[in-house]
């Protein structure tokens, strides 16, 4: 895409420089500078032509042009007269049905190189590409192989001075003969090459010079001239030019597709940024003005009964359960599964020594069955599940139970939050939660469309979880996946933000992807799996259209589309307004800051973390992109991904007592 890109800048958003000629630092030789405009050099030296007296040999440089052409086209043919048009090659690849107008009603084709650069200041390299291009270009519109060349930026010969007259030189050595114009002195009685471009103005003097009674004859150069017009074209020259063309046409549609795209997608974002920040006010409000009787409001005192499944986690299992055994709620039922454990994970998770804990041993089989199997052991009524690398505040599972007490709601998720936010990754991880995660919870539960309850942190009614069939297995996304059957089984999903419960996150790239491919993977999966909810009418309808249809465009399309995005804006920059270009970039990522901004004050953190959000627009966001293209390409290839498990440090306690408090924040 970036080298299609590339060429369609390149042939026609041509920068500045390359069509600017230096000083002349020699003259031209003499027999140039003082001959006809008709040049050609061979072993005899230098030859020049001029057109017989009273004969005009009338010729357009640039094009051809959508709106000019066909206009002079027509006055043309009214006067029946014959003229020579020297085509860009870029705009004869970019509209090939002209080139063939041209040639179809008599006139003659030349080259005025591919995008018009001064070809003295050319390299090598830019000076062979100018002129080949043009002919695969020609060959592939009109099966032609001009031998007639106009240099941009030349008129009358003796502007064939210093490196440009280098630059004749080596075009007369590839077979060209070179057209320049006569001096504006010279009369058209005299005979006469006349130069114009394709503009109003030049179809005005060109309509004047066609009724000029001292002209007889207004013909080609190579009929003044008496030339050969064209060479001989292969068949692999011209299946090269309609190659060319198709390359044309597909940069041309795919930069309109990509302004469009990029349009859209800026508009969505924008749309989403602020939508966020609205139903995260709505949010609060709706927490400040609940009532103190309201059924929510600190009145469940039931016991618990909180799930620990566990796999190889001897760093960060005790501190799991002494925060959880020093909960403000004391009737708690923990238990503990070792899922095949092959380090001393059960043993440090017995040697707590209280016998709230609880712990049972089974061979490896996944997540999902370690919770169904603490679920069948489970003797509350209200059951939390946590993963055995967070640590929970003291009042978290006291405030994460109180929205239980509604009888509608099947589910509550509580408020993840980093706990190891040494290092740049993590400090970008931590945006991701309090600005990604969070924010999102916050206006799901306003549009009742709760797409996870993390399994770091999250409650359920006993009846919920036994009315979806337990924790099910078909996705890598457990907690997703039991989230959306809960809606659709018609239970209510909320979010307490004030639970507040520490995780660790990775701390290297390759840790990091393999757990964004697995949730993104499992995520997909989950939606697919319940994509009949869109269907569906009362609060599961509710979730399916507002639900999955925001992961299907925010998680997955736009991802998709945001490399091509960034190509893009690089084009942009390189080829078209850089200053534009760069004014879109920052407005956007200034109201990423913005809302960043609000939602880490909604969180009680500090403010001083967003002085690493710029950099996340450089590798984070596009590690998080290459994600979700993976996981998409994966599903479609049929692949199936196993469960990657991250090393754990047994870290996620680092930000206790360092952050903001967490008890400012509006409870139920």
């Amino acid at each position: 895409m970036f080298a299609i890109l590339l060429f369609e800048g390149w042939s026609t958003h041509e920068v500045d420089a390359a069509k600017t000629r230096s000083p002349c630092t020699s003259p031209a030789p003499d027999a140039v500078a003082r001959g006809g405009p008709v040049i050609g050099i061979n072993g005899n030296g230098v030859q020049t032509a001029s057109m017989p007296a009273r004969t005009v040999a009338l010729t357009f440089d640039g094009g051809p042009d959508p709106v000019w052409t066909p206009r002079l086209l027509d006055l043309l043919r009214q006067n029946n007269a014959r003229a020579t048009f020297f085509l860009y090659g870029s705009q004869a690849a970019r509209y090939p049905e002209l080139v063939r107008r041209i040639r179809a009603e008599g006139h003659e084709i030349g080259s005025n190189t591919y995008t018009g650069a001064v070809l003295g200041e050319a390299s090598s390299a830019r000076f062979s590409a100018e002129l080949d291009l043009t002919q695969s270009a020609l060959a592939g519109t009109a099966g032609l192989r001009p031998n007639l060349l106009r240099m941009p930026r030349i008129t009358t010969p003796d502007t064939l001075c210093g490196r440009e007259w280098k630059a004749a030189q080596q075009a007369t050595g590839r077979g060209y003969v070179l057209v320049t114009a006569d001096r504006s002195s010279r009369k058209p009685a005299q005979g006469l090459v006349r130069q114009f471009s394709q503009t109003s103005l030049a179809f005005q003097q060109t309509r004047n010079l066609l009724n000029n009674p001292d002209v007889d004859r207004f013909t080609t150069v190579s009929a003044g001239a008496r030339l050969v017009p064209y060479a001989s074209t292969s068949t692999v020259e011209q299946w090269e030019g309609t190659a060319l063309i198709w390359v044309t046409k597909l940069g041309r549609a795919f930069v309109t597709a990509m302004t469009w795209t990029l349009a859209i997608a800026g508009g969505l974002g924008l749309l989403r940024l602020a939508l966020l920040g609205l139903f995260a006010r709505a949010h609060v409000r709706r927490l400040e003005s609940s009532s103190p009787g309201a059924p929510w409001r600190g009145e469940v005192t039931e016991p618990v009964t909180v799930l620990v499944p566990a796999y190889n986690e001897e760093l960060g299992i005790e501190s799991t359960l002494l925060s959880l055994l020093a909960s403000t709620h004391r009737q708690l039922q923990i238990i503990v599964i070792d899922d095949g454990s092959t380090d001393r994970t059960a043993e440090f998770a017995e040697g707590v020594g209280d016998p709230r804990v609880e712990v049972v041993r089974q061979a490896n089989a996944g997540k999902a069955a370690a919770l169904n199997t603490g679920l069948a052991l489970a003797r509350h009524d209200i059951i939390v599940m946590v993963d055995a690398d967070t640590v929970f505040e003291p009042d978290a599972v006291q405030q994460l139970i109180q929205p239980l007490a509604h009888p509608a709601v099947g589910a509550v998720s509580g408020n993840a939050k980093v706990g190891n936010r040494r290092g740049l990754l993590a400090k970008w991880q931590h945006l991701e939660y309090v600005f990604g995660f969070n924010l999102d919870r916050r206006m799901f539960e306003v549009l009742e469309c709760m797409t996870t309850v993390p399994g770091a942190i999250g409650a359920f009614r006993r009846d919920a979880l036994v009315s979806v069939g337990g924790v099910s297995e078909d996705t890598l996304a457990e907690d997703t996946d039991l989230t959306m059957a809960l809606w659709r089984a018609g239970w209510r999903v909320l979010y307490e933000e004030s639970a507040v419960a520490w995780t660790e996150v990775p701390t290297s790239l390759g840790q990091l992807w393999r757990q964004r491919y697995r949730w993104c993977y499992g995520t997909i999966q989950a939606a697919w799996k319940h994509r009949g909810a869109v269907l569906a009418g009362g609060v599961a309808g509710r979730f399916g259209r507002r639900g999955l249809s925001y992961i299907g465009l925010f998680q997955v399309a736009l991802p998709l589309l945001a490399p091509v995005i960034d190509v893009f804006a690089l084009y942009g920059v390189l080829f078209l307004d850089p200053w534009l270009s760069a004014g879109v970039w920052l407005g956007f990522m200034g109201s990423q800051l913005v809302s960043a901004r609000y939602a880490l004050k909604l969180d009680g953190e500090r403010l001083r973390t967003l002085w690493s959000m710029p950099f996340q627009f450089f590798v984070y966001r596009q590690l998080m992109y290459l994600v979700v293209i993976q996981s998409i390409v994966a599903l479609l290839l049929g692949s199936r991904l196993k469960w990657h498990r991250m090393q754990r440090s047994g870290t996620a306690a680092e930000q206790i007592g360092g952050a903001a408090p967490y008890k400012s924040l509006p409870t139920r």
